[in-house]
Order: C-alpha cells, then sequence, then structure tokens
C-alpha cells in the first residue's frame, strides 16, 4: 500500500512537472524542431524560446530560403542590429533557414553574419517549424497545379510570379515601392553597412559608397541628393541593396542557394518568415511579427523600441 502510495505521488509530480513545462512553452511552436548547425542536434524551438538557463529575452527569426530575399535581408539586419538587440536585452537568438546546412553557411559567408554565440543558426529544410509558426505561405499554396496547365513541377515559381505581385503576399508592392522613395521618417541603418558588406565583397553595384582602405564608410552617394539626401532612408538606396542581393547573392548563387525539389513541393519557394521574442522569466511574448509579403520583414529599430519601452514598463 505504502509503495502503491509512492508510486501514485511519484507519478503526480511527473504529470504535474510536464504540465507546467508544457504550460511555460511557447504554445505556437510545441514540438516544432530544427537543427543547429552549431551542435549538429535537434534543438526543441519551444523550449529554445523558454529557456531560462541564459541571461536575457530569447529570439526566434523564422527565416525562408536562403536564396530569398527575405532570408537575406534578415541576415542582414541580424548582422547590423545584434549588438543593439543585446544591449536591449536579448541573450540568444535562433536563425531559422528552410534550407539544407550548406546552404545556410553561405549566406551566412556571403551577409558576414556570425554563426556563433549568442546566434545559433538553425535549419529546417522543409519549413514546417514555420508554417506552425504561423508565417504566410503565398498564394495558393494548397494547389498543387495551377489553371488546369501549369503542373506540379512549374507551379511554386507562378505562385512566387504572382506573389511579386501582391497576390497572397499583400505587402509586397508597397515594401518594393518603398525601397525606391525612401522614408524621410524611418532611421535604416542597416542598409548602409548592407551595401559596405556587398561592395567590400565586390558586389554589383559597387559605386553607392566610397570606402576607406579598411572598409569603412567615408562617403554615402545617397547622402549628397539635393533635399532627399537628408531623410533617414534615402530614395533608391534600399532598391539598390536589393539589386545587389538579387544579382550577386540570389542569382549568382542560385544553384547554392536554392530549395530542393522535395522542399519546392513542401512550400518553401513562397512560405514567408517572422520572428517572436519572448521574455523566459515569465514567457511573455514581448514581440511577434509574421511578414506579410517578399521584402517586407519585421523593421528592427521597431523591435528595439518595443523591448525599450517594455524594459521601461517593468522598472
Amino acid at each position: 500500500m505504502v509503495r502503491l502510495s509512492t508510486s501514485a505521488a511519484a507519478l503526480l509530480a511527473a504529470s504535474s512537472a510536464f504540465s507546467i513545462s508544457s504550460a511555460n512553452a511557447f504554445a505556437p511552436l510545441s514540438g516544432a524542431t530544427a537543427t543547429s548547425l552549431s551542435s549538429d542536434k535537434s534543438v526543441d524551438l519551444s523550449d529554445f524560446l523558454s529557456d531560462k538557463s541564459g541571461s536575457g529575452y530569447n529570439m526566434l527569426i523564422c527565416g525562408t530560403y536562403a536564396a530569398d530575399f527575405n532570408a537575406i535581408e534578415y541576415a542582414q539586419r541580424l548582422r547590423y542590429y545584434l549588438p543593439k538587440l543585446q544591449e536591449a536585452g536579448v541573450g540568444k537568438v535562433g536563425f531559422l533557414l528552410n534550407c539544407k546546412a550548406d546552404a545556410a553557411k553561405a549566406l551566412c559567408d556571403y551577409t558576414d553574419l556570425p554563426m556563433s554565440s549568442p546566434v545559433d543558426i538553425l535549419i529546417d529544410p522543409l519549413g514546417k517549424a514555420g508554417r506552425q509558426f504561423g508565417v504566410g505561405r503565398g498564394w495558393k499554396p494548397d494547389d498543387e497545379e495551377l489553371f488546369g496547365v501549369f503542373t506540379k513541377k512549374y507551379s511554386p515559381y507562378i505562385k512566387l510570379f504572382g506573389m511579386l505581385w501582391g497576390l497572397g503576399a499583400w505587402a509586397t508592392l508597397p515594401a518594393v515601392i518603398g525601397g525606391y522613395v525612401g522614408n524621410p521618417f524611418t532611421p535604416q541603418p542597416w542598409i548602409e553597412d548592407a551595401l559596405a558588406v556587398g561592395q567590400k565583397k565586390g558586389r554589383w553595384p559597387d559605386n553607392a559608397l566610397e570606402l576607406d582602405e579598411e572598409g569603412n564608410v567615408l562617403v554615402n552617394k545617397f547622402s549628397e541628393l539635393p533635399v532627399v539626401g537628408k531623410w533617414e532612408r534615402r530614395p533608391l538606396e534600399l532598391a539598390t541593396l536589393r539589386l545587389q542581393n538579387m544579382v550577386d547573392i540570389s542569382i549568382k548563387n542560385w544553384e547554392e542557394l536554392a530549395p530542393e525539389r522535395d522542399a519546392l513541393d513542401a512550400g518553401v519557394l513562397t512560405q514567408l518568415g517572422g520572428c517572436v521574442i519572448i521574455d523566459p522569466s515569465n514567457d511573455d511574448v514581448l514581440y511577434q511579427w509574421e511578414d506579410p509579403g517578399i521584402c517586407a520583414v519585421a523593421n528592427f529599430e521597431d523591435v528595439l523600441e518595443k523591448l525599450t519601452k517594455g524594459g521601461e514598463d517593468e522598472e
């Protein structure tokens, strides 16, 4: 009888512990996994976000496939903002990519994104975790064929073409047009940093900046434009960076970075991204974003503002 009571108590304790652990996990990613490039081990993404062993907040960026505009821009933004995110309280960052290890490593090399702590590069070639998180899946994601004409082999590319015009991705055109017209109000200093990385690596266009021998920016040619040169984001500046990204990262290295057939069949080509930041001390969601279109990724200036205000509120 005593043994039975002891066993029941142990079972109850284990059940309670499991319930508490499950309750504290980030629910949308419960059971979702990806492979860490640093450890070559499977990582439970819910546990990653709720991990209390480190110091600070936990951030997960759900990227896209390695040749995609959104994945490239997330890498470029993360490279620039990483020190600022740490200052705002972020302790570790998981950057999830829908590709295999070699493609993920190549993207990090092209963008000069560090692959060591506090950044953990995670891979999920079929994009299962992103879909579980709730990212946008693009235009007609469940249709294997389009209009009875385009077969399963070609339909992903037709769907992607439709997304460029806003189908299933309403924010694509505003995001693309915004890169041409600029913005006088919201600073985006990561663009100059990414342009400098591109020029140092010999990417075209290569005349937007004047760099010294060490690669530091001496002159940003966009700042010399009359009137609009004083804007926080000058016209054509972001569009020039995206041209660099398209020509000398995505297209030039397509075979190295593109999704494979099984990933195309899973819908990775049209899948969008997102990000989330968790305070592991209480599992509060401090920031959450799902990309509403191509080139419409999270604005890290907004992320920093959110984190800063959150810290002030806690005080």
